[in-house]
């Protein structure tokens, strides 16, 4: 793939993320100990859309061997600077999905965070309080795998944090095994996305469910619910939630 020449608002907007990602120890000390109930040294973590990478470090932190995907070039050029001499780290340049091949990805150049492969979700922010100033300005065709074809390639990983701004159910039906405890973003703009992903997780197996509201890292349930009590969780959210992790544990 050719080198992409980024506008200098993805420059700063790539600094101000490695900045507020990396930069809070707090926040990593907080981390590390919602992980370490998922990871033990020596386990193997998947992080889907791993942005900037500050999931990566923590899971470094707690011993585990990561593969990452990033599919944004700017993105995908700090981890290799943050993570890329780590044996530890595999760096992939993709996406990831419900089959192999290619996808669009529409890029926030202001806001790479939220760059999205999902033009539903796009559509689903316009207009909604706290998104009107995001705008998706680039396009971008990207590789895409499966968690799947991952599995096969890496082996199945003790857990799998999934953030790809309303991707998530696409990337679960690429999923048809069951590891031990997975995290899928989800937002109040798109309940319906968090509704399927919960069930095709159900499908799946055993599982039970928690939720970390924004970045809090602090789960809100003393212990796991069903997928029915997590979905009328989310729905009954108000919309200035704004969005959060669901954490699912596989039972047994």
């Amino acid at each position: 793939m050719k080198p992409v020449a980024y506008p200098q608002g993805t420059a700063k907007s790539l600094a101000r993320s490695l900045r507020v990602y990396h930069g809070d120890h707090v926040r990593k000390v907080a981390m590390d100990s919602l992980y370490a109930r998922f990871l033990r040294p020596g386990d193997l973590a998947f992080d889907i859309g791993a942005h900037v990478g500050d999931r990566i470090s923590s899971f470094r932190r707690l011993g585990a061997r990561v593969v990452a995907l990033e599919p944004q070039p700017g993105p995908a050029r700090a981890l290799r600077l943050i993570h890329g001499r780590d044996p530890k780290v595999t760096l992939v340049e993709a996406a990831c999905g419900d089959s192999e091949g290619t996808a669009t990805l529409r890029i926030n150049s202001a806001n790479p965070t939220v760059s999205t492969l999902s033009a539903e979700f796009v559509d689903a922010a316009h207009g909604q309080e706290g998104w009107g100033e995001q705008i998706w300005d680039r396009e971008l065709t990207v590789p895409c795998t499966t968690l799947d074809a991952l599995i096969g390639e890496y082996g199945l990983p003790a857990f799998v944090k999934i953030d790809v701004e309303g991707f998530e159910a696409h990337v679960l039906a690429g999923l048809s095994q069951t590891p031990p405890a997975l995290s899928f973003e989800f937002t109040t703009i798109q309940r319906d996305v968090a509704q399927a992903c919960l069930a095709r997780l159900a499908a799946l197996g055993p599982y039970r469910f928690n939720v970390a509201l924004g970045e809090s890292q602090t789960l809100a349930f003393a212990e796991a619910v069903p997928a029915a009590a997590m979905a009328g969780y989310i729905r009954e959210l108000p919309h200035d939630a704004n969005s959060g992790d669901v954490y699912a544990l596989l039972q047994g």
